[in-house]
């Protein structure tokens, strides 16, 4: 029933050193989306909660907030001790759901809700993951999660960083039910896959504001220098310092990232920030 996810293993153990050092500006860019799962997860004082593909533990922190018994499992070594870290009150297990028994990850009884920001995504074989998920809850338990829609929606995947890859060799096209952010962007498969692992789901999107200003609690910052930092921080940004920053030289380097940085300023919106619209599927579904 399980796929190989190794790649997508060492792809976050690497890419989580970046998330985990810009945590604080992934969280201010997804706050909305962080309480739209809140809102409809509706965790209370003794829920049993599961967060899949925890990261850093941004839910996990609201969970033990809320009074709830968290459990966060994620396939990435440097996300789980970022997550131990920042919420040690929570359980942290580093598992890849698609095959693991969560009951046995993180003994105890089944859980009451099951939550996920941009976790759920990168399965190899998502049904399997849901399924074992599915095993793992109450009868009336429910799962709240985002995942993004299309990239053409979301400036978040392109604004700077485009800047950087047209100048990095053309990638592979990749299959639009591959592994990787916007997997689930079709509804009608998201809906399949969830129906085939046993849930009965409810698909509405949800669009926000990606606010990078909102990343300086001084709220000084117009919100460039963080999308830098993120941009750079990431995956296609440590590819692209590392295949175009020996031709180029440290001074040409330098120079490529203030093109980042120009062309981030000239989407600064009416207000002098940094903003974005952002597009998102927001899941919840129950056992079938």
């Amino acid at each position: 029933m399980s796929g190989d996810n190794e790649g997508q293993r060492s792809d976050w153990t690497d890419a989580g050193r970046g998330w985990v050092a810009q945590e604080a500006v992934f969280d201010a860019a997804f706050a909305p989306v962080t309480e739209a799962i809140l809102t409809a997860a509706r965790l209370t004082t003794g829920d049993r909660v599961l967060d899949v593909g925890c990261g850093s533990g941004t839910l996990l922190a609201a969970a033990t907030a809320a009074g709830a018994e968290a459990v966060g499992v994620d396939i990435s070594p440097t996300m789980v001790e970022a997550a131990r870290r920042r919420v040690p009150a929570a359980t942290v297990a580093l598992a890849d759901v698609q095959e693991s028994d969560l009951l046995d990850v993180a003994p105890g009884r089944p859980f009451d809700r099951v939550v996920s920001r941009f976790g759920v995504m990168f399965f190899a074989d998502p049904v399997a993951a849901f399924s074992r998920v599915r095993a793992a809850v109450a009868d009336d338990a429910t799962l709240v999660f985002a995942c993004w829609r299309t990239r053409e929606e979301n400036p978040v995947f392109t604004r700077g960083t485009d800047v950087l890859t047209r100048r990095l060799p053309a990638a592979e096209p990749e299959a639009d039910d591959a592994p990787g952010p916007t997997t689930f962007a079709d509804p009608a498969r998201l809906r399949a896959v969830l129906s085939a692992a046993g849930w009965a789901p409810t698909v509405a999107p949800f669009d926000f504001v990606c606010d990078y200003a909102a990343a300086d609690p001084t709220g000084r910052s117009d919100g460039v220098e963080e999308r830098l930092a993120v941009v750079l921080a990431t995956s296609t940004g440590a590819r692209a310092r590392a295949v175009l920053e020996p031709g180029l030289g440290p001074d040409g380097w330098a120079a490529l990232v203030e093109e980042v940085r120009a062309d981030l300023r000239s989407h600064l919106d009416d207000d002098g920030a940094l903003r974005m619209p952002g597009a998102v599927w927001l899941v919840t579904a129950t056992p079938a």
